[in-house]
C-alpha cells in the first residue's frame, strides 16, 4: 500500500475520535449534538430553505441553457453505462435504504399528526402525499448534482483528480485547491460520508431485523444486529472489491428489479384506484405548492415542524451530498449536462413519487388505529402495515431482501467513494483502502448501535454538516465560472 496521504490520516483521526466520543460518553455527546443542531436548525433555518431552493433553480437553469450539450468528457465521449444501470446505480446509492425505511413511515406520520389540521381525515392524506413528495423530490436530488455535475466536469472535461477540492479550482487556483483550503473541504466530505453511512447502515441493520422478527420469530436484540452486521459487511466488502463494474453495477441493477416487483405487488395488492389518484393528486399539489413550501417558515409562529421536517431532511441531503456527488460523478462520464441534469433530478424524484405514492396510499388506507400503532416504531411501520395486505408476508420478505441489496449497495458506494477521496482523487481504489474504509464504516455503526448513539450521531453529522452547506453555494459559484470559459471551447 502507498503511504499513508495527510488526508487519509486526518480522516481516521478525526471519525476515531468522534466515533470514540459517542460510545464513551453518549450522553455528552447526544447533547452537544443536539444542542448544536438545535441552534443550527433554529437560527438559519431559513439559510437552509433559500440554499436548496437555489439549488433547485441552479441546475435546472444550467440544463436548459446554452451549456446543456456540453459533455462530460471529450467531444466524441459516449456514457459507460445504459441508462437503465446509469439510474439504478445513482438511485440505489442516493435514496436505498432511506426508501424502504421511511416509505411508510412518513406518510403516516403526516397522516395522524399534520401540520394545522386534523390527523386521520382526507385532507391529512393530501397533505401526507404532497409532503413526503416534496421531501424526497427535487430539492434532494439537485443537491447531489450541486456537487455531482461540477465535479464530473472537472473529472472528465479538464482532466482533474475525483476529488471535492477540485470543483474549486476555477473560483480558487490550482495551487490553492492542493493546499490547506483543499485539503480541508475533502477531510470534511470524508467525515460526512462515513457519519452519514454508518448512521444510514445502523437504521438498516435495525429494520432488517424487525423484518425478520416479524416473519420468522427472530429476536430483536445486539446479537442478531452483530449477525447481520458482519454477514452484509462481507458481502458489500466483496462487492467493493469487485469494482464498479461487476459488484456495484450488478447489485444496483438487481435493487431495481426488486424494488419494481415490490411495488408491482403492493399496487395490484393493495388499494389500486386510491393509488393512482394519490399519485396525481400528490404530483399536481406538488407542483403547485413548489415555490411557496420551499421558503415556508414563520416570523412569529412555531417552526417546530418546518424544523423537525423539512429543516432536518435539508439538512440531511446536504450531509450526503459529498458521498452521494462523488459517485454520481464518478458514473456518469460521456453524458452532456442536460442529459445528466434531467436524469440525476427528474427521472428519481418521479421514482420517489410512485414510491411513496404507493406505500403512503396503502399505509393510510388500513386506518387510523393501525396507522398509529405502525408509526410507534419507525423501523417496524412498514411490517405493521403489511400484516393488513393480501399477500403482506411475501410483500414483507422482498422488502427484507431489498433492504439487504440496498444496504450492501449504499455501503460498497461509500466504501468506492472514501477510497477515492482518501488516494488523491483515484477513480479505482486500491483494494486495501477500501477494505479500511469498508471495515471502519461497519464497525462504527455496530458500536454506535451499542451506545445507543445511532440517531445522535445523525445528529452530529447534520450538524457538522453546516459548513459543507456553504461550500455547495460556492461550488454553484466555481462552476458557473469554469462553464463562462467554456465560450472558447467547442459545443456540440
Amino acid at each position: 500500500m502507498k503511504r499513508f496521504n495527510p488526508v487519509f490520516i486526518i480522516s481516521l483521526i478525526v471519525v476515531a475520535l468522534i466515533a470514540g466520543w459517542g460510545i464513551i460518553s453518549p450522553a455528552s455527546f447526544g447533547k452537544v449534538a443536539n444542542s448544536v443542531f438545535e441552534f443550527l436548525t433554529t437560527q438559519f433555518g431559513w439559510f437552509y430553505l433559500i440554499t436548496m431552493f437555489a439549488f433547485v433553480v441552479f441546475v435546472l437553469a444550467v440544463a436548459f441553457s446554452r451549456y446543456g450539450k456540453i459533455r462530460l468528457g471529450a467531444d466524441d465521449s459516449r456514457p459507460e453505462y445504459s441508462n437503465l444501470t446509469w439510474f439504478a446505480m445513482l438511485f440505489s446509492a442516493g435514496m436505498g435504504i432511506g426508501l424502504v425505511f421511511w416509505g411508510v413511515a412518513e406518510p403516516l406520520n403526516h397522516f395522524i399528526n399534520p401540520l394545522n389540521m386534523a390527523g386521520g381525515t382526507a385532507e391529512a392524506a393530501d397533505f401526507a402525499t404532497v409532503t413526503s413528495f416534496f421531501h424526497w423530490g427535487l430539492h434532494p436530488w439537485a443537491n447531489y448534482t450541486i456537487i455531482a455535475l461540477p465535479l464530473a466536469y472537472m473529472q472528465f472535461r479538464k482532466n482533474k483528480p475525483g476529488l471535492i477540492s477540485s470543483i474549486f479550482i476555477p473560483l480558487l487556483g490550482e495551487e490553492r485547491v492542493r493546499g490547506p483550503i483543499g485539503k480541508a473541504i475533502d477531510i470534511l466530505a470524508i467525515f460526512a460520508t462515513v457519519a452519514g453511512v454508518a448512521t444510514s447502515l445502523g437504521l438498516g441493520v435495525l429494520q432488517i431485523n424487525s423484518g425478520l422478527n416479524y416473519l420468522f420469530g427472530i429476536p430483536v436484540n445486539d446479537t442478531v444486529n452483530l449477525i447481520i452486521i458482519l454477514i452484509v459487511t462481507a458481502l458489500f466488502m466483496t462487492s467493493a472489491i469487485t469494482g464498479l463494474n461487476k459488484g456495484i453495477k450488478w447489485l444496483s441493477n438487481t435493487n431495481i428489479m426488486l424494488a419494481g416487483i415490490l411495488m408491482l405487488l403492493t399496487f395490484l395488492l393493495g388499494p389500486t384506484l386510491k393509488i393512482i389518484n394519490s399519485f396525481v393528486n400528490g404530483l399536481g399539489q406538488y407542483l403547485f405548492r413548489l415555490i411557496p413550501d420551499s421558503f415556508a417558515i414563520s416570523a412569529f409562529g412555531d417552526n417546530s415542524w418546518i424544523g423537525g421536517w423539512r429543516i432536518f431532511y435539508w439538512a440531511w441531503w446536504i450531509a450526503w451530498a459529498p458521498f452521494v456527488g462523488v459517485f454520481i460523478a464518478r458514473i456518469s462520464k460521456g453524458r452532456t449536462i442536460r442529459e445528466f441534469i434531467l436524469g440525476v433530478t427528474i427521472v428519481p424524484a418521479l421514482g420517489s413519487f410512485v414510491w411513496f405514492a404507493i406505500f403512503g396510499t396503502t399505509g393510510m388506507n388500513v386506518g387510523t388505529e393501525i396507522a398509529a400503532k405502525a408509526i410507534e416504531v419507525t423501523e417496524t411501520a412498514f411490517f405493521v402495515v403489511m400484516e393488513h395486505v393480501p399477500w403482506g408476508s411475501l410483500i414483507s420478505g422482498v422488502a427484507i431482501i431489498l433492504l439487504c441489496t440496498f444496504f450492501i449497495t449504499s455501503a460498497d458506494s461509500a466504501t468506492f467513494v472514501l477510497g477515492m477521496l482518501s488516494r488523491d482523487g483515484n477513480l479505482n481504489p486500491d483494494t486495501k483502502t477500501k477494505i479500511t474504509w469498508g471495515l471502519i464504516q461497519a464497525a462504527l455503526a455496530y458500536a454506535l448501535m451499542l451506545a445507543g448513539g445511532l440517531q445522535v450521531l445523525q445528529t452530529a453529522s447534520i450538524a457538522a454538516a453546516f459548513p459543507f452547506a456553504i461550500v455547495m453555494v460556492l461550488a454553484m459559484v466555481a462552476f458557473s465560472k469554469a462553464l463562462r470559459a467554456t465560450k472558447k471551447e467547442k459545443v456540440e
